[in-house]
């Protein structure tokens, strides 16, 4: 048997709630540079803020790694963690919802049946999501602000710190600004979060099924690497719609749709999947990273529970 063995006790939502945020965050800091470099091919194309103002036009970026070594180059290394304080912000509140409550909220669905159909999981992956999104969505905000701004233009930084990003927001876009994109955020991750997390599911129900796979680190590399894949076909279009919506300028789009049509206008359809290879890297190692960690967070969370309570009866 590979890493902790699978508890005799079933993992309480407590033990969900914080294992998928710690995993989150894990996951996060393993794999934040490809979600910066992402973000960078995802708006690139689009006229940004400092060229509207009349200065240099943007440092252009070609490919996943062609990106992550110019922003080193220009920017210094510390680039490809701008943001990185918003993101963990955002998994601590948003992966332990979407993530956490799964299984709670399909249990509900089906009521207490152990036996889940497509719809139940698709249901659940939904709910979660747009939980989770109501919830974090100001930290999505900042962290897609900052990965998106250049280091290298003092003048041009629009924001000097976390805090004076979540102010400023507010101050000159109001309260409304800080859920700027939630429309198509909760349609991207409804789509994330029901591909990632039902995908991983059916997967893992098939490997244990009908292969010679157990309930341990392979099964669960195998099933995160599927989930990865199909969760970054599906959901690119809307997470590109996404970023570029949430990072424009006040009064740039008038609304989601618009922001959609110009890209398609300017850019053609191949803009939808622009920064593709990084989401796929990144989401790929992201769903290993996390579910191979959130399935060994929750057994040796259940594991010191179960030891805590075995010491404390001995004591009685």
């Amino acid at each position: 048997m590979v890493g902790f063995r699978p508890a005799d006790v079933p993992p309480t939502t407590a033990v969900k709630f914080v294992g998928a945020g710690t995993a989150a965050c894990i996951a996060d800091l393993l794999t934040f540079p490809l979600d910066t470099a992402k973000v960078r091919l995802q708006v690139q194309g689009e006229a940004s803020i400092s060229e509207a103002m009349g200065k240099a036009p943007a440092v252009k970026y070609r490919g996943v790694f062609g990106t992550i070594i110019t922003m080193v180059r220009t920017e210094g290394p510390l680039s490809l963690y701008s943001g990185l304080v918003a993101g963990l912000q955002r998994q601590m509140s948003f992966a332990s919802v979407r993530i956490g409550l799964y299984d709670s909220v399909k249990q509900f669905y089906t009521k207490g049946s152990d036996h889940a159909g497509i719809g139940s999981r698709l249901l659940a992956g939904c709910t979660t999501g747009g939980m989770a999104v109501a919830l974090a969505q100001p930290t999505d905000v900042v962290k897609v602000r900052f990965q998106a701004q250049a280091r290298s233009n003092q003048h041009a930084r629009r924001y000097c710190g976390t805090i004076d990003a979540y102010k400023t927001i507010a101050k000159e876009e109001g309260i409304r600004g800080l859920w700027k994109g939630t429309g198509p955020n909760i349609a991207r991750n409804a789509i994330v979060n029901c591909t990632e997390l039902v995908t991983y599911d059916f997967i893992k129900d098939f490997l244990l099924t009908f292969t010679a796979m157990s309930d341990n680190l392979p099964c669960h590399f195998v099933s995160a690497f599927g989930a990865g894949l199909c969760t970054t076909v599906i959901a690119s279009p809307v997470d590109v719609v996404k970023t570029r919506y949430m990072n424009s300028a006040l009064g740039q789009y008038s609304c989601v749709l618009n922001c959609a049509a110009a890209m398609m206008t300017s850019e053609g359809p191949r803009a939808f999947y622009k920064g593709f290879m990084p989401s796929f890297l990144r989401l790929g190692s992201w769903n290993v990273v996390m579910f191979v960690t959130y399935e060994q967070l929750k057994r040796a969370l259940m594991t010191a529970n179960h030891s805590c309570t075995t010491l404390l009866q001995s004591l009685k």
